[in-house]
């Protein structure tokens, strides 16, 4: 029976303990034990094979037991620690002290338990990390029934800002009229671009990309027109432009405040007379194309400084959307990852199930300055090269695993709110206090209250002080 009088427990066919004692007889006792609790259990003489086991997903749990130093058992600990964090330790020794157990838990044991072993807390213990287990698995399977809620075709979200995102993009859609999406650098300017065609009326019409600050002012207007045959040195054979390309459909013309004034002077023609000019023909040919613009420029104040016509400028922002920076809506990284997770899982035939607590803390603390690009990027990289179930901090970045993630990219004014740096000195000053609320208090130059009142504050607006101590996504 386990604790409060329960019979056996559902939890035991997810749950395969792996006993770790140099002295098989020993180890051949304490797995007809497990298995009179409710448990098949495996069995090594060697530490190598017990870590093998949980490098191959065989076991989560490992009981460790044996006449062992306390050398050797944290030195174990803090092997299995390195290789897997998220594996549960349970040491068994004749040499129990109170001291000794606080200490092994201190080095990352789950239980630390005299010999000979009580049934009854081996199998309350047992039964507890089974059901720790389920839960994850069922938070993972609620998750991925969330992301499927949360998925706007592609793109996932739950924050606000973003929400906000999806119901404009729903209701302009519908319309065939051009948009401006402003945002950073890799916030999904290009996805929306895409979701916009897709669920438009002319969804089944060609959609055409072009970047236009990857082309000089000549090679874009080829580009964008098309050309005639000798029209300029190379052109030996007559070419459509994307325009012509997508005629009925949509034009995706990223980066727009890099073209240049004489360039906008062309598209401004387009928009407003619906006709074009191939490179070398006097033939202007009549179009239909919806463009959608986009840029990480502040194109208002480049109207400003001349460096964009206000014509143009107001015929591409009528219907205008603001995608906001990871930094804006850092509630949905947790999402953001699950979702990431089962693209590259999909995609390089893995079943890496989550992060560790250390690697989330780590990508909670960043500032992410490429965004969500950026993230997907990290986590593409992770997915690939690690070997255990879960993403760990050796699996992340140079630059995660040595602390420097946390360092906002002054060079983008936009990589951190200042509320954020406010809450970023109060955890740097509490970390050099220890956590001592009071002295960080006496160095930060508040009162005790001010400070209480500033945490409770980060908490109830998801800042770095509340992501640091996130759960499992």
């Amino acid at each position: 029976m386990g604790s409060g009088g329960r019979t056996q427990v559902a939890f035991s066919p997810s749950l395969t303990p792996c006993v770790f004692d140099r002295d098989p007889l020993h180890a051949k006792q304490l797995v007809s034990l497990i298995a009179e609790i409710g448990y098949h259990a495996l069995s090594t003489d060697t530490p190598e094979e017990a870590l093998r086991l949980c490098r191959h997903g065989m076991c989560r749990v490992i009981l460790v037991s044996g006449e062992n130093s306390n050398h050797d058992d944290h030195d174990f600990l803090d092997r299995i620690r390195n290789e897997d964090p998220g594996v549960q330790v349970i040491l068994i020794s004749r040499s129990y002290t109170l001291d000794s157990a606080m200490e092994a838990i201190r080095h990352g044991a789950t239980d630390f338990m005299p010999h000979p072993v009580d049934k009854v807390r081996l199998k309350r213990t047992l039964d507890e990390i089974a059901a720790l287990y389920d839960q994850k698995r069922r938070v993972r399977e609620l998750e991925a029934a969330l992301l499927e809620d949360l998925e706007f075709h592609g793109i996932v979200g739950k924050s606000p800002t973003i929400l906000e995102v999806f119901d404009f993009a729903r209701k302009i859609a519908r319309h065939y009229s051009n948009v401006l999406i402003v945002g950073p650098t890799g916030s999904g300017k290009e996805v929306i671009a895409r979701v916009l065609h897709k669920i438009s009326p002319v969804a089944q019409e060609q959609l055409a990309l072009c970047n236009c600050s990857a082309f000089v002012d000549s090679l874009l207007e080829s580009q964008l027109f098309g050309h005639m045959r000798g029209a300029f040195t190379g052109a030996t054979e007559t070419r459509l432009g994307l325009f012509e390309y997508a005629n009925g459909g949509t034009v995706f013309l990223d980066e727009i405040g890099e073209t240049s004034l004489a360039m906008q002077a062309k598209l401004l023609r387009v928009i407003q007379n619906r006709e074009i000019q191939r490179v070398g023909s006097p033939e202007v040919r009549r179009i239909n194309v919806r463009i959608i613009a986009a840029t990480n420029r502040d194109l208002k104040r480049d109207v400003q400084e001349g460096r964009f016509r206000q014509d143009l400028y107001y015929r591409l922002s009528s219907i205008q959307i603001r995608i906001p920076s990871l930094a804006e809506r850092l509630d949905d990284i947790p999402l953001l990852i699950h979702f990431f997770l089962k693209k590259f899982n999909a995609l390089y035939h893995k079943s890496v199930s989550g992060l560790t607590r250390r690697a989330q803390t780590v990508i909670l603390r960043h500032s992410w300055p490429g965004n969500v690009r950026e993230l997907e990027n990290v986590i593409s990289m992770a997915c690939m090269t690690t070997t255990g179930d879960f993403i760990d901090l050796h699996d992340l970045p140079e630059q995660f695993q040595h602390g420097r993630a946390s360092e906002a990219d002054f060079s983008d004014p936009g990589a951190l709110r200042l509320d954020a740096v406010c809450f970023q000195h109060v955890e740097t000053v509490l970390r050099m206090c220890n956590g001592n609320r009071v002295r960080a208090a006496q160095v930060l130059g508040i009162s005790r209250t001010s400070l209480y009142r500033y945490l409770r504050s980060s908490q109830d607006n998801c800042l770095p002080l509340k992501a640091a101590g996130a759960s499992a996504a």
